[in-house]
């Protein structure tokens, strides 16, 4: 099978820290080649050298593509070579149309005039390639995330994609969705087009992969073939250990209900006359994990985030009892007063300030902490800072490494560090692993057993059953902005969930 790429050697080194070293990978034409590894190990830095954005002269080591070295100096020098990369952070402009942003920089035009009827023709017929059937001038803002992920890979097959880098496509999809873009992969491969899959759910990995490359610490650990690849195998690769557990053990010393929400109902915070979560109890009692289960859409995140000082929604009704207390919780102030903090699934855009670094996100939520008579206590923040990235294990240069350059696992730890600092009595996490490796997972959860363990109480959401599965003490279901079932974990199961949330779907 021809080789498409060969990147030799590739070595890339930022203030203090060596991302990659001596990284070896081959790509052969029409192969779709994982790359795989924990949050910090280098892949997405990998694929920025080879897309140009780390350019030529920034790094060591050469790139072979179609058999020739290449110089890239920016990503229109690698785009022009048909090498197109999807970001995770998906780069598509809200506000204007498909067409618009398929075309963005690279317009039809005849004698310097944009031919928009040629764009919207050439749009349709990429939109009918990636099973879309939207009409081109549809604004990207009225698209859900699965169908914006189709809208990038279309505007990748504008530019003649040969080697297309998908860098955690399906983090933010469900799974329908998740399904649909491996098909559209399974397609393009059968097309001939070399795919790069970044991703961290290794089961959608074996679905589709070739081959699997596994970085571990900025270094090549192995190729695994096809017929090779297991989960126990990669992730061991991964992580330089065997996970003989991916959930650590805990012994449950639950007490009295902590918190207790009672006849919760949100309406939508624009269309103030349609109910989203329509009259929620619920209660998570000292030293318990609960967990929400279900579909996207459910409405679990405008329940977290109502209750979290009303920071959605309008027309909000209903109790929220502390300790048998009856507590206002309308704004975020008072929200925090009372001991409620809330990890929001959104970590570059609500849980972190991206452009400042470890230090001052650590301790933004609780400046009391670090203050004497209301002067900030630069020590004290330095202290503090430090104690936390060593207890949640963020790995960094210093706690002065912005947060933005750090990986998504690290970043999450970040998040949690902020608010294990305002030392909450209930903790509500939103998807708390979204988008990392299953070392950084295992980290979370000992953390958060860890805060229960010490009487703390935890609400999680998650779209990963088998996590909630493993990490709860009881689980609530919900679907359509009610809760349709509550069962111990203990005597829960995938199907158990399913069958919960298709009952109620039937009524």
């Amino acid at each position: 099978m021809e080789t498409i790429l060969e990147m030799r050697g590739i070595t890339k080194t930022f203030p203090g820290v060596k991302a990659l070293n001596n990284v070896n990978l081959d790509v052969r034409k029409g192969e779709i080649h994982a790359l795989v590894g924990e949050n910090g190990a280098g892949k997405s830095t990998l694929m920025k050298v080879l897309s140009g954005v780390y350019p030529h002269g920034s790094y060591e080591g050469e790139i072979i593509y179609k058999g020739e070295a290449q110089r890239f100096r920016d990503i229109a020098d690698s785009e022009k070579q048909g090498i197109i990369i999807i970001h995770q952070e998906l780069a598509l402009v809200p506000l204007l149309s498909i067409a618009e942003n398929i075309f963005l920089g690279n317009e039809p035009a005849r004698y310097g005039v944009i031919d928009w009827h040629e764009a919207e023709n050439r749009t349709r017929d990429l939109l009918r390639k990636v099973g879309l059937k939207e009409d081109p001038l549809t604004l990207i803002t009225n698209l859900g995330v699965g169908k914006q992920q189709l809208v990038e890979i279309a505007k990748a097959l504008s530019k003649e994609v040969e080697l297309l880098i998908l860098d955690e496509p399906t983090a933010s999809l469900n799974e329908t969705d998740s399904d649909a873009l491996l098909a559209l992969l399974l397609e393009f491969k059968a097309q001939g087009i070399s795919s790069i899959l970044i991703s961290h759910k290794l089961n959608e990995v074996g679905k589709v992969a070739d081959r699997i490359t596994v970085l571990r610490d900025g270094a090549t650990i192995e190729t695994l073939d096809r017929k090779d690849i297991s989960e126990d195998r990669v992730v061991t690769s991964m992580v330089g250990r065997q996970l003989a557990d991916r959930y650590p053990q805990r012994h449950p010393k639950i007490g009295e209900v902590v918190l207790d929400v009672r006849n919760w109902v949100v309406h939508h915070h624009v269309h103030s006359d349609r109910v989203v979560i329509k009259g929620i109890d619920l209660n998570v009692k000292r030293g318990e994990v609960v967990g929400i289960a279900g579909l996207m859409g459910a409405g679990r995140t405008e329940f977290a985030m109502s209750l979290f000082g009303r920071a959605y929604g309008t027309k909000i009704s209903g109790d929220v009892y502390i300790n048998g207390k009856k507590v206002d919780v309308s704004t975020i102030g008072k929200a925090i007063d009372n001991g409620i903090a809330y990890v929001t699934e959104d970590r570059k855009t609500y849980g972190l300030n991206l452009i400042d670094h470890i230090k001052h996100n650590t301790t933004i939520v609780n400046l009391e902490g670090v203050s004497k008579r209301a002067v900030l206590d630069d020590m004290e923040e330095l202290k503090v800072a430090n104690a936390y990235r060593r207890k949640t294990n963020i790995r960094s240069s210093s706690i002065y490494q912005k947060t933005g350059n750090l990986s998504g696992g690290n970043q999450q730890k970040v998040v949690l560090s902020k608010w294990l600092f305002a030392n909450p009595e209930i903790l509500i996490l939103d998807e708390p692993t979204r988008g990392i490796d299953v070392g950084a997972k295992y980290e979370i959860y000992s953390i958060i057993n860890q805060l229960v363990g010490e009487g703390k109480s935890v609400l999680v959401i998650s779209s990963e059953l088998p996590e909630l599965l493993g990490i709860c003490d009881r689980i609530y279901v919900m679907n359509q902005g009610k809760l349709v079932g509550e069962m111990p974990a203990s005597e829960a199961s995938q199907e158990k969930i399913m069958r919960a949330i298709i009952r109620a779907e039937g009524k």
